[in-house]
């Protein structure tokens, strides 16, 4: 009975470095194999899928728009970077994007809904329902009787809640806020439909809706008196400590300009 006998030492390491070396070549030769599969034209992006929200776009007018400006092909494509592309479109508010193989993108849009006018008159910035301002063509907007907003830099989502928690209260009265301000200094100030406008003072919001609603329940006894409607204030304040005061289109007063039409305390 024979036995086959060890290798010698060096004979072995010649055989382990050998197979190493093997091994490295064909990672090599495979790396770049994917790589050149990977630059083929079959896999260049060649169109777009678009799902979701896509009443400002579709697929004609985003590969217009955004494919020149993607880079890579299917396997190369950054899709962060891409994702950043097409939120740079203006109603665009959000987009998720995903490789569809093995030459297109399938993308997600969440598109803003805008609900109010930012800024000065004039100004073209818009909130959406999350209460954060962007800009887009306004000539596109489905409706362009909003209300507008304005306040500081970074309180666009607090104007607009306050919209929100007003509106409900004056619409009884047929009153509908055309305009929303939140001061410098943290003072509101409104302008309605009518064109009546609004002081309501500094404050927080359940101080705010109780002076708002001492005006409306006594608003309509105080224009009576001067036989007049709610749509005629011309303007309201509600930063007296115990009532109101109102000043009314048509009615004169015996100092031009004074507020103090009529001072209604709480009943």
């Amino acid at each position: 009975m024979t036995s086959n006998a060890p290798l010698p030492l060096d004979i072995r390491l010649m055989n382990g470095l050998a197979t190493a070396l093997f091994g490295v070549l064909l990672l090599m030769l495979l790396g770049a194999g994917l790589a050149y599969v990977r630059q083929l034209p079959l896999f260049a992006i060649r169109g777009v899928t678009v799902v979701g929200d896509v009443s400002h776009y579709n697929a004609i007018s985003l590969r217009a728009n955004v494919m020149p400006r993607l880079q890579g092909t299917f396997f190369t494509l950054d899709l962060q970077a891409a994702r950043q592309v097409f939120e740079t479109m203006p109603w665009v508010r959000q987009a998720v994007v995903r490789r569809d193989f093995p030459n297109r993108l399938k993308v997600q849009l969440q598109e803003h809904q805008a609900v109010a006018y930012w800024g000065v008159e004039g100004d073209s910035r818009l909130v959406n329902t999350f209460g954060e301002v962007f800009e887009a063509n306004l000539g596109e907007l489905a409706q362009d009787d909003l209300p507008r907003l304005s306040g500081p830099e970074g309180q666009s989502a607090q104007v607009l809640a306050m919209l929100y928690t007003l509106q409900p209260l004056l619409s009884p009265l047929d009153m509908t806020l055309e305009q929303l301000e939140l001061t410098p200094r943290g003072g509101w100030r409104a302008q309605l439909d009518a064109g009546t406008v609004l002081e309501l003072g500094t404050g927080s919001t359940q101080e705010l809706l109780a002076r708002l609603e001492r005006f409306l329940k006594t608003v309509t006894q105080a224009t009576s008196r001067y036989n007049r409607g709610v749509e005629q204030l011309a303007a309201v304040d509600l930063r007296h400590k115990d009532g109101y005061a109102i000043r009314l289109n048509g009615v004169s007063t015996v100092e031009a300009g004074d507020m103090k039409k009529v001072i209604q305390g709480n009943r």
